[in-house]
């Protein structure tokens, strides 16, 4: 009636920021979200939300790829937002 509403997905990787952390089993998530970014095409560069997201659409949905700054106990702080 008012135009197509498109379903928007959040998908957040958690992980730990930090250069100690970058190759541990703490950070799967954050290599699951650059793989996700790698295979659709987009940029997971925008700073917001304290994290870093980019965008992309998949098969008629907007999904958002989030990957947290807090540490992995705290990723509430960035998902909530």
């Amino acid at each position: 009636m008012f135009g197509k509403k498109t379903e928007t997905w959040l998908i957040v990787g958690l992980g730990n920021p930090g250069r100690e952390y970058e190759k541990t089993r703490h950070n799967c998530g954050y290599r699951c979200i650059d793989i996700l970014a790698d295979m659709l095409g987009c940029k997971v560069d925008r700073s917001k939300f304290r994290g870093i997201y980019g965008q992309a659409t998949y098969q008629g949905k907007k999904l958002i790829l989030l990957k947290p700054l807090t540490y992995m106990n705290l990723s509430g702080q960035s998902v909530l937002p």
